[in-house]
Parts: structure tokens; C-alpha cells; sequence
């Protein structure tokens, strides 16, 4: 099967070796994203719940980017500093995301790039 990469300007270019995402047959992998402002490519202003929100934006455009909906997301992994944050977590995702809700996980962490506090990457099936 052929690798297609995914990438729009409405979320922020990789900052690294790596693409927006990747799709294979019907699977689309999406690379873990970081509160980046698309335009500035920096952290966004605020606290934990702006940068929950503007993850979600970037992901939510990287999908949409693909041809796909979060109704299609059928993973997500979220990575947070402060596993505290998790209840805010759920609160946020289920704005983005309806029943039947996609498997997730969660993890805490010691850092993320660029001094975020939160990372989310997820898996679609179209």
C-alpha cells in the first residue's frame, strides 16, 4: 500500500522528523499535537484548558485535512504533565467528540515539547 501524507496550514507544520499524518488504505495515523497557534507556531496564551482547547483545534484540522471527521477517530492517547488535568481533559473532548466515544488512553509525563502541557495523537478509520 502507498504512504500519503497529510498536512494543512490549519495546524502547525511538523517541528520535527516527522509529517502532520499518514495515511494508509483507510487508516490515518495523526502525530501527536501540541498547543502551537498554527500562524505564530508558538504555545498559546492561557492556562491548561486553552491549551487543551487549541489541541483539539490542531488535531481537529489535521483530520478534516484527511477527508475525515472526529466521528472517525477510533484512537486518541493523550500525554499530560499533570494527570490532574485529566477531568478538564474529558470535559473538553467530549465538546469535540460524541457517544460512541473513540478507545483513548492516557499517560502522564515528565515534559513535552516546547514547554506544553498536554499532547494528544489519535488514529482515524475511514
Amino acid at each position: 500500500m502507498t504512504k500519503q501524507i497529510i498536512s494543512t496550514p490549519n495546524a502547525p507544520a511538523a517541528i520535527g522528523t516527522y509529517s502532520q499524518a499518514v495515511r494508509v488504505g483507510n487508516i490515518i495515523w495523526v502525530s501527536g499535537q501540541i498547543p502551537l497557534d498554527p500562524v505564530t507556531k508558538e504555545l498559546v496564551k492561557g492556562d491548561i484548558e486553552a491549551q487543551v482547547r487549541q489541541v483539539f483545534e490542531n488535531l481537529k484540522a489535521i483530520v478534516l485535512a484527511a477527508g475525515a471527521s472526529f466521528d472517525d477517530v477510533v484512537k486518541a492517547t493523550v500525554f499530560l504533565i499533570d494527570l490532574s488535568h485529566f477531568a478538564l481533559v474529558n470535559k473538553i473532548m467530549a465538546e469535540y467528540f460524541g457517544e460512541p466515544y473513540p478507545a483513548r488512553a492516557a499517560v502522564g509525563v515528565a515534559s513535552l515539547p516546547r514547554g506544553a502541557q498536554v499532547e494528544v495523537e489519535c488514529i482515524v478509520a475511514l
